[in-house]
């Protein structure tokens, strides 16, 4: 159904460029966020249920939203006419994000990311087809740079086909694109704090009765690295909605291919995974396809 809602903020008429400059700081605060919720995550399972997890970094994260909702103008925020939307998008994402802190455990940190990084290929398909954002040659090469540079770092076929942990992040990944393409329509009428709040709220409710299946009481250890994924997973997606209200889609996405890279670096720092030049030339090819997106899209 239409949105026949005025937005509050529109990027149809915004440069490229300006969107990228505009976006460019939420995304840097995306990516180092993201990659402390990797690092935190995998050792948080080293001891606990990922339903449980997901269910106390969704109960700490609305505490840690508090401080934003009050710089936003307070509970009145928090309404919204959209309230269908937000529990199918969650819904959604409640399963990506499953999949994804499941994946962590059975593959390495660089492999989960590089796989998650098909999203792209299906948001830019979605937000060309459900949001009406122009789909222009070089936004088109951009992916496929990147997905190419992408499978040079997974090499999902290297091993003989997708094993279980390659097909989980790689479901886990459509769903996200799902995620971002419900969150760039709703971005249109609602802050990106509220798309936050209800997140916190439908996850929460989704996940009490699995975690409660599986609970036990954490370590300090445990604990420590649990607030850790609930601190940086909180202002983490703070970041992504905002960069949302500020560029396409197929703008914001694209940055976020410096996360393959990041996180391969993350996981030959502290496990010992494999760093070799197969990366090296994804990452090449995910910067190129950055700059291409960046500075060779129209100007108008």
């Amino acid at each position: 159904m239409p949105d026949t809602t005025q937005p509050r903020f529109s990027t149809a008429s915004v440069p490229v460029l300006a969107q990228a400059r505009r976006a460019a700081p939420w995304m840097a605060g995306w990516l180092l966020l993201m990659l402390v919720v990797a690092v935190a995550g995998r050792q948080a399972t080293r001891e606990l249920d990922v339903f449980q997890i997901m269910l106390m970094r969704s109960v700490m994260g609305m505490v840690l939203l508090a401080p934003l909702v009050r710089l936003s103008g307070g509970l009145a925020t928090l309404r919204t006419r959209q309230l269908p939307r937000h529990v199918g998008r969650n819904i959604v994402h409640y399963a990506a994000q499953y999949g994804w802190f499941l994946a962590l455990t059975l593959i390495p940190l660089g492999q989960v990311v590089a796989i998650e990084f098909t999203m792209p290929i299906w948001t830019a398909l979605l937000a060309a087809l459900f949001l009406g954002e122009r789909l222009h040659r070089w936004k088109v090469a951009a992916v496929l740079l990147g997905a190419v540079g992408v499978a040079m770092i997974a090499r999902p076929g290297g091993g003989g086909g997708l094993g279980a942990g390659q097909a989980i992040a790689l479901a886990a990944a459509l769903g996200f694109a799902v995620s971002i393409i419900l969150v760039k329509s709703m971005a249109r009428t609602e802050q990106a704090v509220t798309i936050m709040f209800w997140m916190l709220v439908v996850q929460s409710v989704l996940g009490l009765w699995p975690a409660l299946a599986v609970w036990r009481w954490p370590s300090a250890a445990a604990w420590g690295w649990v607030v850790l994924v609930a601190v940086a997973a909180t202002y983490a997606h703070y970041c992504m909605a905002s960069a949302m209200r500020h560029a396409d889609a197929t703008v914001v996405v694209p940055m976020d291919f410096m996360r393959v890279p990041l996180t391969a670096l993350a996981g030959w720092l502290f496990y010992a995974e494999r760093f070799d030049l197969l990366m090296v030339l994804g990452t090449g090819l995910i910067l190129v396809g950055n700059l291409l997106n960046l500075w060779r899209a129209p100007r108008a």
